[in-house]
């Protein structure tokens, strides 16, 4: 049954290449197509350098689409916008940044970090409006008023994304990218914006495109989740489904590297081992990406790009073998 859901976000064969000199043409991302549905969380996951950074960025803007499409509730997102709706598309998206140590500006101090966007839309009337609505964004993300006094280099990784994830919600978006927001952080610390996102989205009603690569943290944060390969989506479902029924054998052994709490079927289950050699990322011939390394290759996977097909009802997968 098709999803009658209005996406907020509609992705067609999105790619993004890099010349990396001569001839030679890095795909980063390859034809990817999906959806983004209002108020849900889409999990992409990875091995890193799968093009999963390069993805969020490309739906941002911040990177130019080599080809495809990007529409955001019916508008296209692409060069010919005017430097208007550029603008405005601003206030509609945002994003959290990997890095908490780099992503944040050293010589300024955190109300005037949190308030750049506050003032370059014009959402306060004076200073004094300004300082009120930098500091509840400071309470809403778990910090206190006097935080907004000092530099970046006077808080913890924790503390810093935090900052992050405030300045983001400063415009009052839609849309948030948070890209690998807690891969830098101390793990104790990791459950606890896990857990703060989730609050901002029951309260806010925000959608995420959530990456990362810690496919426990995705499992507990998303709704659906989108496996990529080499620059190309090979499999997407929903949350519980994919993990219950993961077709396509790279997701499969993702999933089998998860550690089971429980040490008895620690023990009992089998880990799948990818053999065969990873493929060069450039110039990357017309097939399969993941022959080299599939337990279950065969002659017909060879000289053909395997498309993402429907396999179940929401559970698309791209695979010769699967179908």
């Amino acid at each position: 049954m098709a999803d009658t859901r209005t996406p907020l976000i509609e992705v067609r064969d999105l790619k993004r290449y890099f010349n990396v000199g001569g001839n030679k043409i890095l795909k980063a991302v390859d034809g990817i197509s999906l959806d983004i549905y209002k108020g849900e969380t889409l999990g992409l996951v990875g091995e890193s350098g799968c093009g999963k950074s390069t993805f969020g960025r490309t739906l941002m803007h911040l990177y130019e689409a080599t080809g495809g499409t990007i529409t955001y509730d019916g508008k296209p997102i692409n060069s010919k916008m005017s430097a208007k709706e550029r603008f405005e598309m601003t206030s509609r998206m945002q994003m959290i940044f990997q890095d908490p140590y780099s992503s944040l500006n050293p010589r300024m101090k955190v109300m005037d970090i949190i308030a750049e966007g506050i003032d370059a839309h014009g959402l306060a009337k004076n200073r004094e409006e300004r300082k009120q609505i930098v500091n509840g964004l400071l309470q809403t993300v778990g910090l206190t008023a006097e935080h907004a006094g000092r530099f970046p280099h006077e808080f913890s990784g924790g503390q810093r994304q935090r900052v992050g994830i405030a300045r983001a919600l400063a415009v009052n978006p839609e849309f948030i990218v948070a890209d690998e927001p807690i891969s830098a952080l101390d793990v104790s610390i990791q459950a606890q914006v896990i857990n703060l996102l989730k609050r901002l989205q029951r309260e806010r009603g925000l959608t995420f495109l959530f990456i990362a690569h810690d496919l426990s943290m995705v499992r507990h944060i998303s709704d659906r989740i989108g496996v990529m390969y080499l620059g190309s989506l090979v499999e997407l479902a929903e949350t519980e489904e994919l993990f219950a029924h993961p077709m396509h054998p790279y997701t499969q052994a993702l999933l089998s590297a998860i550690p089971e709490p429980n040490p008895d079927e620690e023990r009992s289950r089998q880990r799948i081992m990818l053999e065969g050699t990873l493929p060069n990322p450039v110039n990357l011939k017309d097939e399969c990406k993941f022959c080299s390394r599939c337990p279950s290759v065969g002659q017909d996977c060879h000289g053909v790009i395997p498309p993402l097909v429907e396999i179940t009802p929401g559970h698309w997968v791209a695979c010769q073998k699967c179908k």
